[in-house]
């Protein structure tokens, strides 16, 4: 089993987790200006990303420029995983890749704790992504739990590219947003992701 395998009743129920659900849970977090850079990215890649439809086109061309603007925007004190390995403990299914993995760490060669943001690109349906992070997300906890890093938090979002749908997971509670944030409200998608990993 790995994180992609989890359907939603079976990762509540294995590790024990109680579902919050909320309309605006991150309504209230402060707009993210950007830069001329990703403005000009987006504007270029957000249709042609579209026009092709798959994960990894919107993942290369949507979601990473997105990310990269976050690590800008805090002086590249964290590192982003793309792409990478994450296996925590194989025997409760908590191993595969991530799609996305920012730590609150700078080093870029391997990942050190704490994991604090966990980002799945789905291609079309956020609702199938969310058992995947939320998996993700169990794990990165537990890998803080492993590594000493006592980080109250651990934040997940699913996206594809264009929508975004955040996540928070706390105390054995995952907490998840209602609301879609779509790419016209960058400002505030940036502003969620920054203020997740600032709490951290």
């Amino acid at each position: 089993m790995a994180y992609s395998d989890f359907k939603l009743s079976e990762v509540i129920q294995k590790f024990g987790l109680k579902i919050d659900e909320q309309s605006g849970l991150f309504a209230n977090i402060q707009e993210e200006d950007y830069s001329d850079l990703l403005a000009t990215i987006l504007r270029e890649n957000v249709d042609l990303a579209v026009s092709i439809n798959t994960e990894k086109a919107r993942s290369e061309m949507i979601i990473s420029p997105i990310l990269l603007e976050v690590r800008r925007k805090l002086n590249y004190e964290i590192s982003l995983f793309s792409g990478v390995d994450f296996n925590v403990d194989t025997q409760n299914g908590l191993n595969g890749f991530c799609d996305f993995l920012i730590s609150l760490s700078k080093e870029q060669l391997f990942i050190r704790a704490p994991v604090i943001t966990l980002v799945e690109a789905k291609n079309e349906n956020l609702k199938l992504g969310l058992a995947q992070c939320i998996a993700e997300m169990v794990a990165a906890d537990l890998f803080n739990e492993q590594q000493g890093n006592s980080i109250k938090r651990i934040y997940g979002a699913v996206t594809i590219g264009t929508i975004w749908q955040f996540l928070k997971l706390e105390d054995k509670v995952v907490s998840i947003d209602l609301s879609e944030y779509y790419i016209k409200d960058i400002k505030k998608i940036l502003g969620i992701l920054l203020s997740a990993i600032k709490q951290g």
